[in-house]
């Protein structure tokens, strides 16, 4: 019903940023929250940010506040990412997601998902 595609992703070095977008199909794109969550092999899917429909709410994992901003033009149904001052412990698998249960924190809550884009941070 939604398909969600990552794009952005790539290697960058220390200290540097990247924009990752992701653009939604679908009807009604404006009343679904919108996450990121990131993955490695060896973690747990980990919440990154969430957007409220409107765009007026957010929150921030502790690790990305102050260095990630989440926003969203629903003009063009589309959500980003933007990493400042990205550090190797960032490097993941970037995924969005779509909601509608707020602006909650765990995996189970949304209901689609994106491919991934592959972020890797150098040292």
């Amino acid at each position: 019903q939604v398909q969600l595609v990552e794009s952005g992703g790539g290697l960058v070095q220390a200290g540097g940023s990247l924009r990752l977008s992701c653009a939604a199909s679908g009807r009604s794109f404006s009343s679904y929250v919108m996450g990121w969550f990131r993955q490695t092999p060896r973690k747990e899917r980990e919440f990154v940010a969430a957007i409220s429909g409107a765009g007026i709410n957010t929150r921030y994992a502790d690790s990305v506040k102050g260095r990630f901003t989440i926003s969203r033009d629903n003009a063009k149904n589309t959500v980003y990412l933007q990493m400042n001052n990205l550090a190797p412990e960032d490097t993941a698998g970037y995924y969005c997601a779509a909601g509608r249960s707020g602006l909650v924190t765990t995996s189970d809550r949304y209901a689609y998902w994106g491919q991934g884009t592959q972020v890797t941070v150098s040292s």
